[in-house]
């Protein structure tokens, strides 16, 4: 189904696009504005009716059951993180074992690194690249600064050659003998980049270096394979592709291999389950990625998952993958035939090997352009310093909806409608 084969730029092809798709059933499980078209996705997923039950459902437990709830009602709360656990396994490609629903992003990367650092001799630097999202740099830092190491000396940040894409080759060249441990991004926040997991991941391990990614802006839009290309950890957030909602629990993944490692960050919830309540003052880790968890969940933020995770489990990540790349790709086809010559440029790579959920569309009057779609009733994401970022999402974006995007954008440039806006970011981009 992926390619440019065949492609007409007419609404009744588009139409006949969406009568083809294998995932509209899907669409009426959230909910949509009919009054605007969600561009947003890859940013925060849109509420479905699942998520929303479940989260009423657990409501109601803590309604009816009090502190009972956490063992009794429909989905205990004392063994919720693992059951989530074992419902997104799948889409990073490892066991349930392996992975726990927890924290955030920021702080799960905290717990990682303050566990798996460890700089010994020279082997002191962290190696992440300058593209990177800033809350992992600033993570970076602040670790480094516990150990009493200057950043500016021990964490090394890859070049991008182009402001765009990093080159694995560019990667592997900077994996020397004083790095100890690599942190890098599945997908490129800007780009929209897949970065060669795989390759990375077995360079590392040729030098003896620990590596680890974040995969905020893959989960739920690209399969992955964790345990078996050998990462050593991995983590992510769950309200972008995932529809988790504003705010939800993230996930770690921790490679089976690194089991029986004492977490470095210790906390109550990270204790074997059939321990937790003796409540001694030494502690007894869980043994497998649970115990991993600092603090008590937080349940409500983690109710929404189970219905969300529901929808994935019913629908595929390849099946989900496949429509992603297509319906991008007819973006990308509609761009190039319909607003040439308007100053736009596709920044996202063409190959769809590694190219994940999102068009990256380049153009120096971004920010204008994009207040400008918000009054057109689209919603878009902005990037600085000119990044408009779309994002079909499989699971209830349509392919009529990209085609009236593009129309607006080209009636936008066309009739200067964004001239009547400044040309910079809102404070919430």
């Amino acid at each position: 189904m992926v390619g440019s084969e065949n492609f007409l730029p007419t609404l009744d092809f588009a139409k006949q696009l969406d009568k083809n798709d294998s995932l509209a059933r899907f669409r009426k499980e959230f909910y949509i504005n009919p009054n605007s078209i969600y561009m947003d996705g890859n940013s925060l997923g849109l509420l479905s009716k699942r998520a929303e039950r479940t989260l009423l459902n657990t409501l109601q437990d803590w309604k009816d059951y009090g502190i009972d709830g956490w063992t009794k009602g429909e989905q205990p709360w004392f063994f919720l993180s693992e059951k989530l656990a074992k419902m997104m396994a799948p889409l990073v490609g490892a066991s349930a074992e392996e992975v726990i629903a927890s924290g955030s992003t920021t702080i799960n990367l905290h717990q990682l690194v303050a566990t798996f650092y460890s700089p010994k001799g020279s082997q002191t630097k962290i190696l992440a690249d300058e593209l990177n999202f800033p809350s992992d740099i600033y993570a970076l830092k602040s670790q480094l600064h516990t150990h009493g190491l200057d950043p500016d000396v021990h964490l090394i940040r890859v070049k991008s050659q182009d402001g765009r894409l990093i080159e694995e080759n560019d990667i592997i060249e900077a994996m020397t003998e004083d790095v100890a441990m690599i942190i890098l991004p599945t997908v490129l926040y800007r780009s929209g980049q897949i970065l060669d997991i795989r390759r990375l991941t077995e360079e590392a391990h040729k030098r003896n270096i620990l590596i680890g990614f974040d995969a905020c802006h893959s989960i739920g839009a690209i399969p992955h394979s964790f345990t078996d290309w050998d990462v050593d950890f991995a983590y992510w957030c769950n309200y972008k592709y995932l529809n988790g909602g504003p705010g939800a629990v993230g996930g770690l993944y921790v490679n089976r291999k690194h089991f029986g490692r004492s977490p470095g960050l210790a906390g109550w919830f990270g204790s074997s389950k059939d321990k937790q309540f003796d409540l001694e003052h030494a502690f007894t880790p869980a043994d497998t990625a649970a115990a991993y968890q600092i603090g008590t969940p937080h349940v409500l933020s983690l109710a929404p998952l189970i219905g969300s995770l529901e929808i994935f489990a019913e629908a595929g990540i390849e099946n989900i993958r496949q429509k992603s790349l297509h319906i991008n790709q007819y973006l990308m086809d509609l761009i190039k035939h319909e607003l040439v010559d308007m100053g736009f440029v596709i920044g996202n790579p063409s190959e769809n090997i590694r190219r994940g959920g999102h068009v990256s569309l380049e153009h120096n009057e971004a920010a204008r352009i994009c207040k400008s779609l918000k009054e057109n009733g689209i919603i878009p994401d902005f990037r600085a310093p000119n990044i408009i970022r779309l994002a079909p999402v499989a699971l209830y974006s349509t392919y009529e909806e990209v085609w009236k995007v593009v129309q607006t954008l080209k009636v936008i440039m066309t009739e200067k409608q964004f001239e009547k806006f400044a040309n910079e970011r809102e404070v919430v981009a």
